[in-house]
């Protein structure tokens, strides 16, 4: 029997400091995420970010809290609802970090009777920290609880037709009744070792700005390639003329060097150079979360009017949206059907 398994970010069980910083110790001890040695990632979270950040974190939570509770938990499950209901099989939604998790999807896809999982990260972009570290953690879980179950994984989805449509539909809507000077296309940044560690041929990636043009097979697991190539594709569909959009990469963390250009430093930029009315979408995320309700909709959109900008809009993710909930369906079901 089949069934699938949706997983998202995950979010603190509350806003509390408490639940914040069990959360931020799960979610930053992943080798994955922070991907230094075990003792230098545990003295830099457990012993720095830990004593400082959950307050701060906590504070910034309660500006986007929902009275259901997390926008992120919220929004998936209303996804989730509607993907079931369009399904032909059981699917369960969990989350890599907090609650739901990951072993209790799948154990309650076991209790159903499936014996073959089609795992569906939420994020249309490979990454280490994002679509790697969900597929490696249900392999391990099931490699050591279920053995009889069998997983495939749905691989980055950026490139798929469908999801470029529905995308650019729903950003569509928000440029004709917003009419914006420039469209920013966001992502969620990641260290440039990353990009390299990732890297199947171990010599493509110099990101240099020529090497994400250049095919090659290491594209397949390009974080840096894939956003580009999003913003490309929603940009030819919605036949966007050059310069009136442009890409950038936010929530960066620590000294190394991360992913260019900034997003906060291009925002402000823009304004500074009289760019009065911006849109900002964020691509990586298909569910409204911190990242894009406060660091976009609050902080980025309080800077970008402090440095002369007049007007600023947030284009929301895919969250529930019908089209995208039926197009989820609609790969699950095609799997089913193998």
């Amino acid at each position: 029997m089949k069934g699938a398994l949706i997983v998202n970010l995950g979010s603190p069980n509350s806003t509390s400091v408490k639940d914040v910083k069990n959360y931020l110790d799960e979610f930053l001890m992943d080798e994955r995420v922070i991907d230094t040695p075990y003792l230098i990632r545990a003295f830099v979270v457990k012993g720095i970010i830990l004593n400082t950040r959950p307050k701060k974190s906590a504070e910034a939570y309660k500006k986007i809290w929902w009275p259901e509770g997390s926008p992120l938990i919220v929004l998936s499950e209303r996804l989730h609802k509607k993907v079931q209901q369009n399904s032909d099989i059981p699917v369960e939604l969990a989350m890599r970090y907090g609650n739901p998790s990951i072993k209790s999807g799948i154990q309650k896809l076991a209790d159903k009777g499936v014996t073959e999982i089609l795992l569906l990260p939420l994020y249309p972009q490979f990454a280490m920290a994002t679509t790697e570290t969900i597929v490696v953690l249900a392999n391990k879980i099931v490699k050591k609880d279920f053995p009889h179950i069998k997983i495939t994984d749905v691989p980055a989805f950026y490139n798929k037709t469908d999801y470029v449509d529905v995308l650019s539909n729903s950003i569509q809507k928000h440029l004709e009744e917003v009419k914006p000077d420039h469209l920013l296309f966001s992502y969620h940044g990641v260290p440039e070792r990353h990009i390299k560690k990732s890297d199947i041929t171990n010599s493509h990636c110099k990101i240099d700005g020529s090497c994400c043009n250049t095919p090659s097979a290491a594209h397949e697991f390009c974080y840096r390639h894939q956003c580009y190539q999003t913003t490309k594709n929603v940009a030819e569909k919605l036949n966007l003329k050059e310069g009136t959009y442009s890409t950038s990469f936010q929530s960066r963390l620590g000294r190394d060097p991360w992913l260019q250009p900034y997003t906060d430093l291009t925002i402000d930029n823009f304004a500074k150079n009289g760019i009065k009315n911006l849109a900002v979408v964020t691509p990586a995320f298909v569910s409204d979360c911190l990242e894009t309700l406060e660091e976009i909709g609050m902080e980025a959109k309080h800077s970008f009017e402090e440095n002369g900008g007049e007007h600023f809009s947030t284009i929301p993710c895919l969250n529930d949206n019908n089209d995208w909930a039926n197009t989820v369906a609609n790969w699950i079901n095609n799997w089913s059907k193998k």
